[in-house]
């Protein structure tokens, strides 16, 4: 029951959230796996959280290259689609 709650409560933090904050805390939970199974160690985990998150977030935006998030000022919700030609990274 415990893990449900859990998994609930993670899922419902996750829908709220922006595309690099989903990669990041995505990247960060596989990375703090990893680390906690590799070193079997507290210290391990956080290492492969941090290396999971950052990792995660710069393999996000190279391949979503050319696109751009924007916010439906009527809704507020967030919607990604290709960025301005003029656009500069």
């Amino acid at each position: 029951m415990k893990k449900s709650i859990i998994a609930l409560v993670a899922v419902a933090a996750l829908a709220g959230c922006s595309t690099t904050e989903k990669d990041a805390l995505t990247g960060a939970a596989v990375g703090a796996t990893i680390g906690a199974i590799a070193t079997g160690r507290p210290g391990g985990a956080l290492a492969g959280a941090a290396i999971g998150g950052v990792s995660a977030v710069l393999i996000g935006r190279a391949t979503r290259r050319g696109y751009c998030t924007y916010r439906n000022p009527a809704t507020g919700k967030l919607y990604t689609d290709r960025c301005p030609r003029d656009y500069n990274w």
